[in-house]
């Protein structure tokens, strides 16, 4: 083993760079392997966008939001011509094992290639907390920081003018971020895709509110979240990326129209968007995220490809890409209990 090449797929996250940090620092210092920066995701292993990574080039980037390296949602098994350019890249820079850092689209390709015999490994990145196989993902945090802080600052909008407010957050499949920032910033009622919803229902809630003296109302919604009684997304457009996913966006004005036609108070909505993976990652996603680097940089050294990083309670573990892949991880029922306490 003399040569790994490390990788960042799909949306940008709050970490990614702490990652690459730790796979330079281990790979490096412990190992003495070179390390190759592959820029824009599986892009770069298609068109050869690949660099040396250095102490000099991961210098000061710790606390940096985004991917020095870029990062794509390009999809490398969509075309027959752009797999084997991927494989023959990977034997043109003298690759002997690949990093591939991602959500369930890039670890999915990491996973399909590994039992194409390519050593590699992954470490799992989503904001939204939905990868199976692991406790959490890093972003996730930052992400919940950013929107619960969100939810704090438009409370008190929403009590000095009496109005509802609903806070559109993401979350495509997933309603991690919805439902910890809403506990976190104390929201009256948090939709997420796991349970389609009545805005009927949500309406009453903040009537019954209202009779009760409290004249203002926080509402929380998923991007992904479905009213019971057509079961759509709501959709920016149709056009899809390469690994089929259209743009979501919306749901958050469709209900606060709906949810003011229906209790006649004030609504206004708020959609948190990019912003929620932006910036600068908290103090515990840049420690989650530096240990998944060096883990990955481990189980290549020990031979444990096809296999992601993984948080197992306080631990980091190695775990099988076929289950990180094999399904998302939905919010556990209990948590959301414990937010229904608090709705109305």
């Amino acid at each position: 083993m003399k040569k790994i090449g490390i990788l960042t797929g799909g949306g940008d996250c709050p970490g990614l760079n702490a990652v690459i940090r730790a796979v330079v620092r281990r790979a490096i210092g412990a190992y003495n392997l070179e390390v190759l920066g592959i820029r824009e995701g599986w892009g770069g292993l298609i068109y050869g966008y690949v660099e040396p990574l250095t102490h000099y080039s991961i210098t000061g980037i710790l606390p940096r939001g985004g991917t020095i390296l870029g990062t794509s949602r390009k999809n490398p098994l969509k075309s027959q011509d752009d797999h084997q350019r991927l494989r023959d890249n990977l034997k043109r820079y003298g690759i002997d094992a690949l990093i591939a850092v991602g959500g369930e689209d890039t670890l999915g390709v990491a996973y399909k290639l590994h039992k194409e015999g390519v050593p590699l490994v992954g470490v799992p990145k989503t904001i939204d907390n939905d990868l199976s196989g692991t406790d959490y993902t890093f972003g996730f945090d930052t992400a919940v920081s950013i929107a619960t802080e969100a939810i704090d600052r438009l409370h008190t909008t929403a009590e000095s003018h009496h109005r509802v407010i609903v806070v559109e957050v993401m979350g495509r499949h997933t309603g991690w971020i919805a439902t910890v920032s809403g506990i976190a910033g104390g929201a009256d009622c948090i939709l997420i895709p796991e349970k389609p919803f009545k805005v009927s229902d949500v309406s009453q809630l903040i009537k019954t509110r209202h009779k009760r003296g409290k004249n203002f109302s926080i509402v929380v919604v998923a991007e992904g979240a479905k009213p019971e009684d057509t079961g759509d997304l709501i959709v920016q457009d149709e056009k899809v990326d390469e690994f089929g996913h259209v743009r979501l966006g919306g749901i958050g004005s469709v209900i606060a129209r709906q949810i003011e036609e229906q209790t006649g108070i004030e609504t206004r909505v708020t959609s948190l968007g990019y912003v929620q993976r932006g910036g600068t990652p908290t103090a515990y996603d840049r420690v989650l995220a530096t240990r998944f680097g060096v883990k990955a940089v481990d189980m290549i050294i020990a031979g444990e490809f096809g296999k992601m990083s993984s948080l197992r309670g306080n631990k980091i573990v190695a775990v099988d890409l076929e289950e990180a892949t094999s399904g998302l991880k939905k919010v556990d029922p209990e948590l959301f209990k414990v937010a229904e306490v608090f709705f109305g």
